[in-house]
């Protein structure tokens, strides 16, 4: 069995056990035990596992698979099969799997070393903020670094995916988790957050935002990528003086077709620092949390709302200042990974 296939399989396997869990907890309605919360936490979403795509309902369904993909026939069976005895009914159960599939392009986790790494650069700074957003949390890596810095953070997570959002809630039941998309939050939460931190969706995904597509103009233009999106909702959620820290795809600062989305960010912010980090394969796919920075989410963004300045992040020394100890991110992803990235000049 190859490296690659093996890593499906067992993050498919981890995907079961930790869904299986989710619904126990629900059924008993209590927090998870030592032991569930480790199988919770081994939880890494769908992207990249097309295997899910494909029918898998009975044996004869393995003739529509590719020969490649065989050995994963078995446990997708047991996955759709896990999920369907704990639907409510059909319908349940096909909105379940409806909101796995939708998934398969998007859901790519973060590793440790880098969600440490951005909040332990803040905390050098003395910022420690109080009202977090997290706006397409997953099962909370970046939740967790920030409570770590700050057990007393009043966290607002989203997770569009159903069951991943059910895994969030019973990670961390203490926060407030909104199993929905980040488009629906309220007006009053606009000039609210301290920060908002992310590994953000990115693609030509449109969202259906009323607020932004009812303005017409720039804001309804960002609504058609959904990476776009998250910055210019995020720094309307944000209150003078806070930070925008987001990963987003290098398409954000490098896509000819994105200056009208570059212009309004910087418009309403001012950029204290970009960090590029590794786009290949090295390192190999050990752990399913680093395929999102190996694969695709290359650029580091942290944006700085104009107003009250936060003290050492003024943006006419920005990134002079931060320059110093954001190279401990370069140093912790390089020996995470294996790979060298560099900080880029702003």
């Amino acid at each position: 069995m190859s490296q690659m296939a093996y890593n499906r399989k067992q993050r498919l396997n981890d995907n079961i056990k930790a869904i299986e869990t989710a619904f126990i907890l629900d059924r008993e309605q209590r927090t998870p035990t030592a032991r569930e919360r480790l199988l919770l936490e081994r939880y890494c979403g769908f992207g990249g596992l097309k295997c899910i795509l494909n029918p898998a309902r009975e044996l004869a369904d393995a003739v529509h698979w590719a020969k490649s993909d065989l050995e994963l026939f078995a446990p997708t069976v047991e996955l759709h099969r896990l999920i369907r005895e704990n639907s409510k009914n059909e319908s349940e159960y096909k909105q379940l799997m409806d909101s796995l599939k939708q998934s398969v392009l998007t859901a790519f986790y973060t590793p440790s070393a880098v969600t440490e790494a951005l909040t332990d650069v803040l905390k050098e700074h003395q910022i420690i903020p109080e009202k977090v957003l997290e706006p397409s949390a997953g099962i909370g890596a970046f939740v967790d670094s920030v409570l770590d810095n700050n057990p007393k953070a009043d966290i607002m997570a989203f997770e569009k995916d159903l069951l991943t959002g059910k895994i969030l809630r019973h990670l961390h039941p203490e926060q407030k988790v909104r199993i929905e998309g980040f488009e629906k939050i309220e007006k009053p939460f606009n000039d609210y957050f301290d920060l908002a931190i992310s590994n953000v969706p990115f693609g030509d995904v449109a969202v259906f935002d009323p607020s932004y597509t009812a303005m017409k103009g720039m804001r309804a233009l960002v609504t058609r990528r959904i990476h776009n999106y998250f910055f210019v909702k995020a720094l309307d959620t944000v209150r003078d003086g806070g930070l925008v820290a987001f990963i987003t795809s290098q398409g954000v600062l490098n896509a000819k077709n994105n200056s009208a989305a570059r212009f309004m960010m910087l418009y309403h912010a001012d950029l204290v620092s970009a960090i590029r980090l590794p786009n290949n394969h090295a390192g190999g796919l050990i752990a399913c949390t680093v395929v999102s920075v190996l694969q695709s989410l290359v650029v580091f963004l942290l944006y700085l709302v104009p107003g009250k300045i936060v003290d050492k992040l003024h943006p006419a020394v920005g990134l002079a200042q931060t320059r110093e100890r954001l190279l401990k991110l370069k140093q912790l992803v390089t020996v995470v990974l294996g790979v060298v990235f560099h900080v880029d000049s702003c």
